[in-house]
Order: C-alpha cells, then structure tokens, then sequence
C-alpha cells in the first residue's frame, strides 16, 4: 500500500485542523512515502517561513531510520553518538524529536511518515496523529 496524493493531502487538512480546534500555533506538515520523497506538504498563515526543513527532518528520520520521532528523541539522548552520526550520513537532514510520526498500513508494514511542526513538539506529533487516523492509518509517535 502506498500513500497516495489524495490521502496525504486529506493527513494534512485534517492535522491542519487538529492543529486549530486546539489553538495551537500555527502548523506546517508534511508527508512522506517511505523512500522519503514529500508526496504533500503545507505550511498555515502566519507558520514561520523555515518550517519545511524542520516538517521534513522530523518525518525523514522517522522513515529513514524505521523509528518514531519519540524514538528518535530518546536514542539521542541516550546515545548522542549515534544521532551525531546518523545526521552525517544523511545530509543533517534527521530532527529527532516528537512530530515525525512513522505510517503504518493495516498489515504493519511502514509506508511512510508525517513530520508537523510549529507548537510543541508533542502537540505536533498529536496533530500528526489526528491525521493519519483520519484516514484509517496506523500512526507511531
């Protein structure tokens, strides 16, 4: 199963809209396939114009390493090494804090990750979540 156009765009309004019932500041997410090219990705009025980089390090690393943003936060800090060398094998490109959250389908299987950010780090990986739910998704914080 893969993450089409439509359903990635429909995580993203509804993590969009997650973001605004809760009077969050404003989001940017974007969605991965599970190579870790962007298939969708939107920044809100008002989000910080820098924001894409940091959507996509939290997703990226999720996907790339097959590790939640959670995960992720948890290793560095346990570990610091091994981020530091993950970040140099991939560009710097890997953010490892909550808000990548990894997709899974139905069977398990990874088919990508969402990365929000723009409020804390928890309430964006709680956005994420929203939407992938939203279309009957499995999401890993």
């Amino acid at each position: 199963m893969l993450i089409s156009l439509r359903k990635a765009r429909t995580i993203i309004r509804k993590a969009l809209e997650k973001g605004r019932e809760q009077e969050w500041k404003p989001l940017s997410v974007v969605v991965l396939d599970a190579g870790g090219h962007v298939i969708a990705f939107e920044r809100e009025d008002g989000a910080a114009p820098g924001r894409f980089p940091i959507a996509h390090g939290k997703a990226y690393g999720s996907v790339m390493l097959g590790m939640a943003g959670t995960a992720q936060m948890q290793r560095a800090e346990g570990q610091a090494y091994f981020m530091a060398a993950v970040n140099g094998v991939y560009g710097g490109q890997v953010v490892p804090v909550p808000g990548g959250v990894l997709v899974r389908d139905r069977k398990g299987a990874v088919i990508g990750a969402v990365g929000v950010t723009g409020d804390t780090s928890e309430n964006d990986a709680q956005a994420a979540l929203a939407g992938i739910e939203a279309v009957g998704l499995t999401g890993e914080i």
